[in-house]
C-alpha cells in the first residue's frame, strides 16, 4: 500500500476524524493564544513563552494513541529535535531575509520572506525524510540523532542571542482575523500529523508536528500588525526557547511508554519548562542586561 493509499484511508474513516478533532482544536487555540503573548509582552519574553511546549503536547498525545507501535512513536519523538532544528534555521532566515532582499527592493518583502524562508524549509525536511528512507535508523539510533539535533539547536539558540536585537512591544493589536486563521493553520497542522503518524509513517509525522506554521503566524500577523521590528526582534528568543519542545519530545519518548498518558505528559511539560525555558529566558535577560549596561549612550550636557 503506497503512503498516499494509506493517508486517504485515514481520512475517510470518521472515527479516526473525530479522534483529530480534540488535539487539533486544543493546538488552535494554543496558536491564537501564542501570537497575543508575542504582541503584548514584546520579543523577548513574548518569543520564549510562544515556543513552550503547546501544540506538541496534544501532538504527542495523539501520536501516542494512534497505535500500540511503541517503536514508531520513539522514532516520531526523536524526529521532533531535528524538526525544531529546522525552525531554529527557519527563524534566523527571517532575520536574514529581510536585510538581504530589502536592500533591494522593499516591494513585497514579506511574501519573499515566506516564500524563501519556507521553500528552503520544505526542500530540507523532504531530504531529510529521505535520507532517513536510504539509512533506515534503528529506533535507538534516531533517539542520538535527535539528540544530537537538540545539542546543534542550543548552539545556533545561543549564537542568535549573542547580540540582543530589537524585540519591543506591539503598539496595535493583531485582527481577530488574523488570529482565526492563525488557529486554524495550527490544528490542521497537528491533525495532519496524526494521520500521518496513523498511516504508518512516524519520522513524516515527527517533523510535520513542528512544521513552522505556528511560527510563520507569528511573524506575518505580527509584521502585519506591527512593522517588521516586533518580529525580527522575536526571532533570537524563539529560536532558543522552542528547544523545551525539542526536550519534551526526547522526554516524552522515555516516559510515555513507562506510565499513563496524562501523568508523563505533564511531567514531561514541567520538566521542558523548568529545564528550558526558564533557563532561556534567564539567559536572554541576562544578556540584554549586559548589553544594555556596556552601551549606555554618554549624558548630553
Amino acid at each position: 500500500m503506497s503512503a498516499t493509499t494509506a493517508i486517504l484511508e485515514q481520512l475517510s474513516d470518521a472515527h479516526v476524524l473525530v479522534a483529530l478533532v480534540l488535539p487539533a482544536a486544543f493546538a488552535g487555540i494554543v496558536a491564537v493564544l501564542s501570537t497575543i503573548a508575542v504582541e503584548r509582552l514584546g520579543g523577548t519574553l513574548g518569543g520564549v513563552l510562544s515556543s513552550i511546549p503547546t501544540t506538541i503536547v496534544p501532538a504527542a498525545i495523539g501520536i501516542w494513541g494512534a497505535g500500540d507501535d511503541v517503536d514508531g512513536f520513539r522514532r516520531a519523538m526523536a524526529f521532533v529535535p531535528i524538526g525544531i532544528l529546522l525552525n531554529a534555521g527557519y527563524l534566523v532566515l527571517w532575520r536574514v531575509i529581510p536585510a538581504a532582499v530589502g536592500r533591494h527592493t522593499r516591494s513585497h518583502l514579506l511574501l519573499s520572506t515566506v516564500v524563501i524562508a519556507l521553500g528552503a524549509w520544505l526542500a530540507v525536511a523532504t531530504g531529510i525524510m529521505q535520507l532517513n528512507e536510504m539509512v533506515q535508523p534503528s529506533v535507538e539510533q534516531s533517539l542520538v540523532v535527535g539528540a544530537i539535533a537538540f545539542a546543534t539547536g542550543i548552539a545556533l539558540g545561543i549564537a542568535a542571542n549573542l547580540t540582543p536585537h530589537p524585540a519591543p512591544r506591539g503598539v496595535r493589536r493583531v485582527a481577530p482575523t488574523i488570529l482565526v486563521v492563525r488557529g486554524i493553520a495550527a490544528a490542521l497542522v497537528i491533525a495532519f500529523a496524526l494521520v500521518l503518524k496513523r498511516a504508518g509513517l512516524p519520522v513524516a509525522s515527527g517533523i510535520a508536528s513542528v512544521f513552522p506554521v505556528i511560527f510563520t503566524t507569528i511573524m506575518v500577523a505580527t509584521w502585519l500588525a506591527q512593522g517588521a521590528h516586533v518580529p525580527t526582534g522575536a526571532v533570537g528568543p524563539m529560536a532558543l526557547g522552542t528547544l523545551s519542545v525539542s526536550t519534551y519530545a526526547l522526554l516524552a519518548a522515555l516516559l510515555f511508554p513507562l506510565m499513563p498518558v496524562a501523568l508523563a505528559a505533564f511531567i514531561c511539560w514541567v520538566a521542558a519548562i523548568g529545564l528550558a525555558s526558564i533557563p532561556a529566558y534567564l539567559f536572554l535577560r541576562s544578556r540584554r542586561h549586559r548589553y544594555a549596561s556596556i552601551h549606555v549612550p554618554a549624558n548630553v550636557e
